[in-house]
């Protein structure tokens, strides 16, 4: 489940150098293209996805940094 651009707009406006993935042209690119650009510009990943963490897993990378937020548990 991707987050709202609005994330990342509330983010930049507390201070963060926060972009979402439609800032960087990457609104259709597969989580390896994102992760993979998120590496080169050592970003954190801040996702719903639950994809992210298994990903970086299998690649065994240092990095990108991730942040997993569980919506269902917000929701209740």
């Amino acid at each position: 489940m991707p987050l709202s651009p609005g994330l990342a707009l509330w983010l930049a406006q507390q201070g963060h150098d926060a972009v979402h993935a439609l800032e960087l042209g990457l609104a259709r690119a597969s989580d390896k293209v994102i992760l993979e650009r998120a590496q080169e510009e050592q970003r954190i990943v801040v996702t719903a996805d639950l994809d992210y963490p298994r990903l970086l897993a299998l690649t065994q990378a240092e990095g990108p940094g991730l942040i997993l937020f569980r919506l269902s548990l917000i929701l209740e």
